[in-house]
């Protein structure tokens, strides 16, 4: 079981270079920064978490740039977008955000993507709600196009462009992981259709059943479960409950930190680090 921590970095928080380093110095195998661009003051959309929504979501930094700063402080650790709202990005710029990312910091970068699901965030970088899946979809699959080609194009319903020369290219090979947020089945589905490995929320939906419904949609699909490893967000505290995740074939578990100085989360850590050695 690999273990890592997300959290939405800001101005008051830990910054990512010590969380970086307090992470790898205690065994944690990743670091996932979140992202919203802003919060738009009218929002018909409700938070998927319930409830009103934290002030963490409007204050966070972007995720690339919090991910170079931890990349730079440490050595082994994974650094991973939990997740990146692809419809809200230009194509060719994320590309090389990521292959410059992944180039920096020798290969360890986990590009964890989204289709969000606040509306009027979206519409407000020109992306249409209704049809933001098909969006990403051709976003992922132009990047990789660029990741792996020397003269890449791409020609779909919404990403069009000629063959073009750009660079870097990543590290990894042939790219770095997808991996696609979203709950059962639609965002299950996605990771199976184009993705390297599936973020499910864990606290919110049945996620054992979930899991278990998985493995038989990728049979339908024609796709290998261990080449789409799962990766449950929002993991609690809980070592019974990660050696039952464990047993349906989660690969990682991700706790959700809070925006906090490190003197909070600094404990938060300690006690995981002892979970993750009595969970072996």
């Amino acid at each position: 079981m690999l273990f890592g921590a997300s959290m939405f970095v800001t101005d008051y928080s830990i910054t990512p270079t010590a969380i970086g380093q307090a992470l790898e110095e205690r065994g944690f195998e990743s670091f996932w920064a979140p992202e919203h661009s802003h919060i738009p003051l009218s929002r018909r959309s409700p938070w998927p978490g319930g409830g009103e929504l934290p002030k963490r979501y409007y204050d966070c930094m972007d995720p690339f740039v919090s991910l170079s700063f931890a990349a730079a402080a440490t050595k082994r650790l994974m650094l991973g977008t939990g997740v990146c709202l692809v419809n809200q990005r230009d194509t060719i710029q994320t590309a090389k955000l990521v292959a410059t990312l992944d180039q920096l910091s020798g290969g360890r970068l986990l590009f964890g993507i989204g289709i969000g699901w606040n509306a009027e965030e979206m519409e407000n970088h020109g992306t249409v709600f209704a049809t933001r899946a098909k969006l990403v979809r051709e976003r992922i699959e132009a990047m990789k196009e660029i990741w792996t080609k020397s003269k890449p194009e791409y020609h779909g319903e919404f990403v069009n462009f000629d063959p073009m020369m750009t660079w870097p290219k990543p590290v990894q090979k042939p790219h770095p992981p997808v991996i696609v947020g979203g709950g059962f089945p639609q965002g299950a589905r996605r990771a199976l259709r184009y993705g390297n490995g599936w973020i499910p929320i864990t606290g919110r939906a049945p996620v054992h059943e979930a899991l278990a419904k998985f493995r038989e949609m990728a049979k339908e699909m024609g796709r290998d479960p261990a080449e789409v490893p799962i990766t449950a967000f929002a993991t609690p505290e809980d070592a019974e409950e990660i050696k039952r995740l464990a047993d349906l074939g989660v690969q990682r578990v991700v706790v959700s930190l809070e925006s906090e100085k490190a003197d909070t989360i600094l404990p938060v850590l300690d006690r995981w680090a002892a979970l993750m050695r009595q969970v072996g």
